[in-house]
């Protein structure tokens, strides 16, 4: 039962019905920076399903803070647009705010019309690859000036509060830090000197807003950034802060530059709210704790703990909007969890892409889907139990349609049940979990280990079919793949087979892989609690805990005919999944083509060389084949027929998601 989570908390005159705050995320809905009437929708389910706090944005201040499709408070004509949005937010009673953005050395110039980035000094940036213009006086006068007027302008909108972006390496942070700060006058230099800055912002916004009005700084709480700031000066400042007439801090993580993980599934639950209670410690306004706080229990527990006193819950109400009205009426085996996969958020901002979520399709296409009651309840089959499958059978029920979903093994969730066995990716049990509930909450009939053939489903008397039989493992055409050394990287996954030898070699570099890789190699190294009692009792040097992190019992190499490894894996979660592979050990041979299998060894060809591989094991990886059989057989059978999912082409599971979403919608 949850204790803190959902009770009000009161901010200056504002009172929170609850403690879920859904923070300042970018969302590629505006085009031309004005608020449109997508990004209404989007927002208004978040404030309709309960949340208590929504901080919209980020919103640029002037036009060297970012790009220009970003939403926009540049002057006063962005005023009504703002109202209109701060209205539908707040009508349903959620709190509304809104997170004034300048992103210093971030911003690139092909986002801002060819104007050069401004920062505190000339120190390129990793993000963009381009060198910054270091700050005159009047450019530092002239942006704190923008900060105030973006705040007044907030406030005539109608928000209750203005937030202050100060984290994640953007400029505030760029002042903040001797790594990109090299100032020798009143701005760099001492630490005094170097929060200057910021502290001037601070109080531009105060005097904008006047006395009354909710200012908040969203800061990071460790830059993890060699050189920069900890989780100590941050501290230090957001102290600073409270004295300079800030209400509310706002905990997030380090810069974009980082090379520590803080979105993808592999950063534990909850696992950097420890930023925030330090902060916290050194504050006396609220604090929000925020990064991978996907599940209420987690987020109650935060709360009980004393360690903030919100939570920051962004993509977990992208995955669910519904979640703090489930949470409410204890409806809580209801709730579509946020895995962490970063699907359909981050790798689609940082395509440039609408943002979505590969649970939830609807979000960010909310005026364009409508769940609706069927016209004419029909009796409906959906073949396949992966999760285009799974995603149809639960829209179609939920439209009031008789659903049997037929799978021909004894358990659901298809191919993400392998992607949730390499260390790290464990979320993806959770979509499956969601899904299976959901499913019986919607009455849905099961019917496991059933082949459903086309004769099958016509004697039943099914008037509409989807297909989701998803796909076969690809086998190339390679000497030796039949020998008995040589196993399928889903034979290794579903624990159907195990790796013998040391000696490991996986062909085929791709995300299956690449997590196969990382499976195999973790294999020997010591588990989580382990490391925790040896290290509590020093039981191990820390170079030595590290090497029994990082180093099995089996030698991994992966061969990759391309260039690249995980090519097919978003770019948000790619670096980090290649980063781990380094950290295990697992030798990567790009451009490298198997031409044979022997025992004992794999030989490649590399720029035109045959080179050897010691090889005990051999697994294949090497893609997947639609498996449609059964759609060809019913396609001209006078039956509606829907092909969906990895049975129409290998995909990622968003796609296959979407379309077994979409096709729920149209039988």
């Amino acid at each position: 039962m949850l204790k803190k989570l959902l009770t009000p908390l009161r901010i200056r005159d504002l009172e929170l019905r609850n403690r879920m705050v859904m923070t300042a995320m970018h969302l590629n809905f505006t085009p031309d920076g004005r608020v449109n009437d997508r990004i209404v929708a989007f927002y208004e389910e978040r404030a309709r399903g309960g949340t208590g706090l929504i901080i919209v944005g980020g919103a640029i201040i002037d036009d060297y803070a970012g790009a220009y499709w970003m939403l926009d408070l540049r002057d006063d004509s962005c005023i009504e647009g703002h109202r209109i949005l701060a209205q539908a937010i707040k009508k349903h009673g959620a709190a509304a705010a809104c997170q004034l953005y300048h992103a210093g050395r971030y911003s690139h110039s092909i986002s801002m019309e060819g104007r050069q980035a401004l920062a505190p000094s000339p120190v390129a940036s990793r993000f963009t690859r381009e060198v910054p213009r270091e700050m005159t006086r009047e450019d530092i006068g002239r942006t704190i000036q923008a900060y105030a007027e973006a705040a007044r302008r907030v406030k005539e909108a109608g928000y209750d509060m203005v937030e202050v972006l100060a984290c994640t390496g953007y400029l505030i942070c760029q002042f903040l830090s001797p790594v990109t700060n090299l100032r020798t006058d009143e701005y760099g230099g001492s630490w005094e000197n170097r929060m200057r800055f910021g502290l001037e912002v601070a109080d531009a916004v105060r005097e904008a807003v006047g006395p009354d009005f909710i200012v908040g700084f969203r800061i990071a709480g460790h830059d993890y950034m060699e050189g920069g700031n900890t989780n100590r000066e941050w501290a230090l400042f957001a102290a600073e802060l409270e004295k300079h007439g800030v209400d509310l801090i706002n905990v997030t993580g380090g810069w974009h530059e980082t090379r520590v993980p803080q979105l993808p599934m592999s950063v534990p639950r909850g696992g950097l709210a420890y930023l925030a209670a330090h902060v916290k410690e050194k504050v006396s306004v609220p604090v929000i704790a925020c990064n991978r706080i996907n599940d209420v229990f987690v987020a109650d527990e935060i709360l009980r703990m004393g360690m903030a006193d919100l939570t920051g819950m962004a993509r977990a109400l992208i995955a669910d909007p519904y979640l703090p009205r489930k949470a409410a009426e204890g409806r809580y085996e209801e709730i579509t969890h946020c895995i962490g996969c970063n699907q359909g958020c981050f790798d689609h901002v940082f395509y440039l892409q609408p943002v979505t979520c590969m649970l939830n399709p609807r979000a960010g296409r909310e005026l364009e889907y409508k769940v609706e009651p069927a016209a004419r309840p029909r009796k409906v089959a959906v073949v396949g139990g992966g999760p285009a499958g799974m995603k149809a059978a639960l829209t179609a029920a939920e439209r009031g349609h008789q659903v049997t979903l037929f799978e021909r093994t004894d358990y659901l969730g298809g191919q993400l049940n392998l992607a949730a066995v390499p260390p790290g990716r464990e979320e993806f049990w959770t979509a499956i979990e969601d899904l299976e509930t959901q499913l019986d909450n919607a009455g849905v009939e099961l019917r496991l280990e059933t082949e459903a053939t086309a004769d099958l489903l016509r004697e039943e008397g099914f008037q509409a079919v989807v297909v989701a039989t998803g796909a076969r493992q690809a086998v190339p055409d390679i000497p030796g793949i039949d020998l008995p050394h040589v196993a399928m990287a889903w034979e290794i996954l579903e624990g159907n087979r195990d790796p013998e030898g040391r000696d490991v070699v996986i062909i085929g570099g791709g995300a299956v892989g690449s997590e196969t890789a990382m499976y195999v190699a973790s294999m020997g190294t010591i588990s989580p609690d382990t490391l925790f009692f040896l290290f509590l009792n020093n039981g191990e040097d820390v170079e030595t805990l590290r090497e029994l992190c990082t180093r099995g019992i089996k030698r991994v190499t992966v061969v990759e005919m391309l260039d690249k490894v995980c090519r097919d894996v978003g770019i948000s979660t790619r670096w980090t999944i290649l980063q781990d592979m380094r950290n295990l050990g697992i030798e990567v041979r790009r451009n490298a083509v198997a031409k044979r299998i022997e025992p004992g060894r794999v030989v490649v060809e590399v720029e035109g060389k045959e080179e050897s591989i010691p090889a005990d094991t051999v697994i294949i990886a090497v893609g997947s084949c639609p498996e449609n059989r059964l759609y060809e057989e019913l396609r001209d059978s006078g039956l509606e027929v829907h092909l969906v999912g990895d049975a129409r082409e290998a995909r990622k599971a968003i796609e296959a998601i979407q379309e077994g979403y979409e096709a729920g919608l149209k039988v």
